[in-house]
């Protein structure tokens, strides 16, 4: 497709991905399931105070990392791929009053480019499985975390392996193509250190979700028909086809949404 990285051209698709304009139609603001309401039961799962220093990966437009400022009075650091993003997300947090509490950067989740352990706690929303190379991105995790700091992700998880017809590029940017096991990840984080785990099942949430993109799928479809919208070089046949997929794929609990929760040894 380029002459780029398999594992950089997933990074750039992925980040241009999320800050295009229909992503947003389908979406909103908040990229993830379970909304805010899951970011804040994150926030109290790893005790959030106001104290503490924070780093949102994959922040995206900083919704999250803006809520968890105004929710928890932490102060927040989002780190995203998409230059676009972080520019998002410096607007949000101004306009909402709290650019005090927080602060955006541009950066690689396997290479974050903090010194080594200004953090409280981590949080990570549906992005740890689109990172090529899972180890390394959850290594670059413990290393930014202060003794006793605390991890807390939520993710797409699958059950086995990930069918053949979802390892597409587009299945890798809709969070499927890349996702494993919850003891997985849960291997993954441990093999670098991570210890005293809790995981939830959230898949509840995913459904939910992809049910209501299926919905704007259609109401777009409807809308390209009329001449209202231009798709460009997104295609809404697959679009259409890999959301019904998923929802196969959740209710025969092949694909779920995991929440997991753990800590930095002292």
């Amino acid at each position: 497709m380029t002459d780029q990285a398999p594992e950089t051209e997933i990074k750039v698709c992925c980040a241009s991905f999320y800050e295009s304009e229909l992503v947003r139609l389908f979406l909103g603001d908040v990229l993830h399931p379970g909304g805010l309401d899951l970011t804040r039961h994150l926030g109290e799962q790893i005790g959030l105070g106001s104290g503490d220093s924070v780093l949102d990966v994959a922040c995206g437009r900083g919704a999250s990392a803006v809520y968890l400022a105004e929710t928890f009075g932490c102060h927040v650091t989002g780190l995203d791929y998409g230059q676009e993003n972080v520019a998002a997300a410096e607007a949000h947090a101004a306009e909402r009053g709290v650019a005090h509490l927080t602060a955006f950067r541009h950066g690689d989740a396997e290479k974050l480019p903090f010194d080594d352990a200004p953090f409280d706690a981590l949080i990570s929303e549906c992005s740890f499985c689109t990172f090529p190379d899972k180890t390394s991105a959850a290594t670059e995790m413990a290393r930014v975390l202060r003794p006793d700091g605390r991890l807390a992700l939520t993710d797409v998880t699958v059950s086995g392996a990930v069918p053949e017809d979802l390892q597409s590029l587009l299945a890798w940017v809709a969070c499927v193509a890349g996702a494993a096991r919850p003891d997985e990840y849960v291997a993954t984080l441990e093999q670098v250190g991570f210890d005293g785990f809790v995981v939830e099942d959230r898949s509840g949430d995913l459904l939910e979700l992809v049910n209501e993109v299926r919905k704007k799928l259609l109401a777009v479809e409807l809308a390209v028909g009329l001449g209202k919208l231009d798709l460009g070089d997104l295609d809404l046949d697959e679009g259409k086809r890999l959301a019904r997929r998923a929802v196969e794929l959740i209710e025969s609990g092949t694909v779920g949404y995991t929440l997991i929760a753990a800590t930095r040894p002292s």
